[in-house]
C-alpha cells in the first residue's frame, strides 16, 4: 500500500506543480489582458508554492519535470528582485542622519525632505496611533488614502503643523485621498482632485524648487476595474510637471503591468519598494512576510529618491512608508568651448575674434 500512497502523493504534487505553473506563466501577460496582471500579483507567492512542489519530487520519478519546475519558480521570483529593495547582510554607514523636526542635510549642503505615504484605513480604531506617528517624524509632506468622513476631523488636529493641504472625498465617502505639507504650496498654483478623487496633485515649493506631489489610490485589479481606472487617469499622469514625485497605495505590486503602465503614461520610475506593505487586517502581523508591496512610490525629473521604508503599524492594514528624497541642482547648460574660442565679433567689414 505505501508505494500505491507514495504515488498518489507524487501525483498530486507534480498535479499542484502544473498548476502553479500554469498561474505564474499566466502573469507574464498582464498587458494583453487585465486578468492574467491579476496573477502576477502573487508570482513570489506561487512560485514559493511551485518551488515547495517541486523539491519532493526530485526524489521520484518526475525528477526532470520537478528540476524544470524548480527552475522555472526560481526565475520566475528572480523578477521580482529589481523591484524589492534587497536588506543588506552587513552594517551601513548612513550617508546623513535625520532627526525628528530637523532638516537633514545631505553632503554638499544637499537638503533631504522626507514625504510620509499612509493608508489611514477608513475605520481605523486607532487614530491617535497615526497623529502620533506625524508627529514623531514630521514629515515635509503626507500623502493619504483612504480618507474618510472620520479622518477629515481627526486630520485637523494636526492643521496649525500642516495648513497647505488638500482633500479629495470618494465618492463612496470611505476612499478618499488627502495631501498635508508644511511647505507651501507654489505660488500661483491650485492644488486638483482628478473627476473622480482618486488623485490629489499639488506643486509644493521645496526652498524655491517647485515639485508636483501627488497622492492616489487605485482600487483592486480585475475582475475590479483597476485598468479602466489608470486609463481614466492617463491625462493626469501626463500632466504631472517635469519634476515630480507621486506616492499611492497603487493595489498592484511593482513588477506588475499595471504599475509599469502608471510609469509609463507618467515617464515615471518605480522606486524599490521596502517589501509587503499590506496584509490582511485579521491576521497577525508575524505574517507580513507573506503580504503584498501594494504602497509605492514614483518619482522623476530633479527627484532623487535616497530611500523607501517601511514604519510601525498605525492600526491600518497597510504599513505606512517613509520616503527620503532631496533635489537635483539645475545643471546648466554647458559651454560649447569651441564656439566660445572662436567667438568673433564683425566690425567694418573685418571679422574680429
Amino acid at each position: 500500500m505505501a508505494p500505491v500512497r507514495d504515488m498518489m502523493m507524487a501525483s498530486a504534487a507534480f498535479v499542484a506543480m502544473l498548476v502553479f505553473s500554469v498561474a505564474l506563466v499566466a502573469g507574464f501577460f498582464g498587458t494583453l489582458h487585465p486578468a492574467f496582471d491579476s496573477f502576477a500579483q502573487f508570482r513570489v507567492h506561487l512560485a514559493v508554492l511551485m518551488a515547495l512542489c517541486a523539491l519532493p519530487l526530485l526524489a521520484t520519478s518526475f525528477r526532470l519535470q520537478a528540476a524544470t519546475g524548480l527552475l522555472f519558480a526560481v526565475a520566475a521570483f528572480a523578477t521580482t528582485s529589481n523591484a524589492l529593495s534587497v536588506p543588506r547582510l552587513w552594517p551601513v554607514q548612513a550617508a546623513y542622519e535625520v532627526e525628528a523636526g530637523d532638516q537633514a542635510v545631505y553632503p554638499g549642503d544637499q537638503a533631504v525632505y522626507r514625504l510620509l505615504q499612509m493608508n489611514l484605513r477608513f475605520n481605523n480604531s486607532t487614530p491617535e496611533k497615526v497623529l502620533s506617528l506625524i508627529g514623531r517624524t514630521q514629515p515635509d509632506v503626507i500623502t493619504l488614502n483612504e480618507v474618510s468622513d472620520m479622518w477629515k476631523a481627526k486630520l485637523g488636529h494636526v492643521a496649525s503643523a500642516y495648513p497647505y493641504r488638500i482633500f479629495c472625498p470618494y465618492p463612496n465617502g470611505v476612499f478618499g485621498v488627502a495631501l498635508l505639507s508644511r511647505r507651501p504650496f507654489a505660488a500661483g498654483t491650485q492644488p486638483r482632485c482628478d473627476g473622480r478623487d482618486a488623485m490629489a496633485i499639488a506643486t509644493v515649493d521645496f526652498g524655491g524648487t517647485d515639485v508636483d506631489v501627488a497622492a492616489m489610490h487605485l482600487t483592486w485589479p480585475w475582475p475590479r476595474n483597476q485598468s479602466r481606472q489608470i486609463g481614466g487617469l492617463s491625462e493626469e499622469f501626463a500632466s504631472l510637471g517635469e519634476t515630480s514625485i507621486l506616492a499611492c497605495d497603487c493595489n498592484a505590486v511593482p513588477w506588475s503591468a499595471a504599475v509599469r503602465r502608471v510609469a509609463g503614461l507618467g515617464k515615471l520610475t518605480v522606486a524599490p519598494s521596502p517589501g509587503p506593505t499590506w496584509l490582511p487586517i485579521k491576521l497577525p502581523e508575524f505574517l507580513r512576510f507573506a503580504g503584498l508591496p501594494i504602497d509605492l512610490v514614483f518619482n522623476k525629473g530633479a527627484v532623487l529618491v535616497h530611500s523607501v521604508s517601511r514604519l510601525d503599524n498605525a492600526g491600518s492594514d497597510h504599513l505606512p512608508l517613509m520616503v527620503e528624497f532631496s533635489l537635483r541642482p539645475v545643471q546648466k547648460k554647458p559651454v560649447d568651448e569651441h564656439e566660445t574660442a572662436t567667438a568673433s565679433v564683425r566690425q567694418n567689414g573685418r571679422t574680429r575674434s
